[in-house]
């Protein structure tokens, strides 16, 4: 018995470190070091379908705001392009962008958390191709460029001319030169993401940067509302290392940008 229990006290003392640093690895930070990795971020991590049954409903003109109680239980409140629902609708709604303590001046109300998506895939078992279609350039998310394959579609856009103009490559390799400077980056529009915090957020690609890295989109904010598969130019303040909150960290980004076809 004694064996046994000075056997049994090592290996807890070999395997609780361990523990320790996969705890540390789940929240984000090495294992090894405990030091934060760099965030390389497009948009906010999106989930799956969102599906569930309507429990609550709030409308303002451009958009409906719904709480649905999933399954288990949960309650998640989402935003939707405006669209005519009833409670007690199972709804199955596409994936969006999920935002903390979001504030609708409208409705004069804070949401602990609240989604963005895209809109209705079905509702009560109904499948609402057409809404989803019509609202392809109007609502929170426009949607991406895509191929016959189902991929973002391989962007190849010539470099703009002038003296601030660079590729989307470029803009990752000197933001620390160009930080706070004003750019021009011509690129084809992939995804547009509209009404987020009073801006519409549009990534672009130029067939420049590495996937792997991260350095082949660039994400533009924009009071303009360009739609996917668009080629544009765009003229902005770059910042690098920027963090609106809930999610929306980007390495770089261009904002209060002009875009012009």
């Amino acid at each position: 018995m004694k064996r046994f229990a000075r056997s049994l006290t090592i290996a807890l003392t070999l395997v609780l470190p361990v523990s320790g640093q996969c705890a540390d690895a789940g929240h984000g930070k090495s294992a090894v070091n405990g030091s934060q990795p760099h965030p390389v971020a497009e948009t906010p991590q999106q989930p799956s379908y969102l599906s569930g049954k309507v429990v609550e409903i709030m409308n303002t003109p451009e958009y409906t705001y719904l709480n649905i109680e999933k399954k288990s239980g949960e309650k998640q409140w989402v935003a939707v392009p405006s669209m005519k629902v009833k409670v007690g609708d199972d709804v199955e709604l596409s994936p969006g962008n999920e935002m903390g303590k979001f504030t609708s001046k409208t409705l004069k109300r804070t949401f602990d958390s609240i989604i963005f998506s895209g809109g209705p895939i079905n509702i009560d078992g109904k499948r609402n191709d057409e809404a989803i279609k019509k609202k392809a350039h109007e609502g929170i998310v426009t949607g991406e460029k895509k191929g016959a394959d189902g991929a973002v579609e391989n962007v190849r856009v010539e470099k703009a001319t002038g003296p601030n103009a660079y590729t989307v490559e470029e803009l990752y390799r000197k933001s620390g030169e160009l930080a706070g400077m004003d750019v021009v980056v011509k690129a084809g529009v992939v995804k547009v993401s509209a009404g987020i915090m009073n801006k519409n957020w549009i990534h672009l690609r130029d067939g420049s940067g590495d996937a792997a890295k991260g350095t082949h989109n660039l994400v533009v904010t924009s009071q303009d509302l360009p739609k996917a598969g668009d080629v544009v130019t765009v003229s902005g303040t770059l910042a690098k290392e920027k963090d609106f909150g809930g999610g929306y960290k980007y390495e770089v980004i261009v904002e209060n940008a002009r875009v012009n076809p």
